[in-house]
């Protein structure tokens, strides 16, 4: 079975049809820069461009980098522009996409759900916390597999700031930081996340996940187990399908 999923980011719209049956992309993604100003308007172009590259004619799922209800009205846009806030996200996408079947979820709800079904987190009870570094962090939160929708854990405070502006993958490029720098933020991170949730698992995710290699061995002193995304940058656009196939 195949769904489409799009993934709108800071930076970037990103989208393929989803063989649900592998959790894998079923073609090549594609991609298109997120506008700036990220309106609305023109982000809902945006994502229409990525589903008319596939001559799509389904359901498509699609993520949010913000709190989405469950009645699909945005709630925060930390990553995009203001105006995103109260609108209808759902009626607005179908409504550009010609009327095909919309459902829109939080990018980083829909990144765990990915990852618990078909990547690190799969079988694993207890608490577990997905964290996606990019534009900013993204985090889904799970107890014995049953997600906690919309925890936003990114603007957790850390140094007087938006942990988020101090530990994101977007802090590191803005501020020059060699990997060991960074690597030290992210440890001060994790530390008051599981503080505050004391998770059996952190996996890591969003697109610095393929290069876990170079700063996941640099962080010391936190007691849950640390392991990249299997998904990766994927995992949104999986996530974002299967939560169309539940709609």
């Amino acid at each position: 079975m195949q769904i489409f999923g799009v993934d709108i980011g800071g930076s970037g719209i990103k989208g393929a049809p989803v063989d649900l049956d592998k959790g894998d992309l079923a073609e090549e993604r594609c991609k298109v820069l997120t506008p700036h100003p990220s309106t609305p308007d023109s982000v809902a172009d945006g994502v229409r461009e990525v589903v008319r590259h596939f001559d799509w004619q389904g359901p498509v799922g699609l993520t949010f980098p913000g709190v989405v209800t469950a009645g699909s009205t945005v709630r925060t846009a930390a990553n995009v522009d203001k105006s995103w806030v109260d609108t209808d996200a759902r009626a607005l996408f179908t409504e550009r996409l010609g009327g095909l079947p919309v459902t829109v979820v939080n990018d980083a709800d829909a990144a765990g759900v990915a990852e618990m079904h078909f990547g690190a987190g799969r079988d694993r009870a207890g608490t577990v916390i997905l964290l996606t570094f990019g534009t900013g962090i993204g985090s889904a939160l799970f107890i014995d597999g049953r997600l906690v929708p919309n925890t936003e854990l990114g603007h957790l405070e850390l140094g007087g700031h938006d942990a988020e502006k101090r530990a994101s993958s977007k802090a590191k490029e803005d501020g020059e930081l060699t990997w060991e720098h960074w690597a030290r933020r992210v440890q001060k991170y994790l530390a008051h996340v599981e503080m505050l949730f004391s998770p059996e698992l952190i996996v890591v995710g969003g697109g610095v996940s393929r290069k876990s290699h170079k700063f996941l061995p640099l962080i010391e002193g936190i007691k849950a187990e640390i392991v990249p995304a299997q998904l990766q940058n994927n995992a949104g656009i999986v996530g974002a399908a299967m939560r169309a196939a539940e709609s």
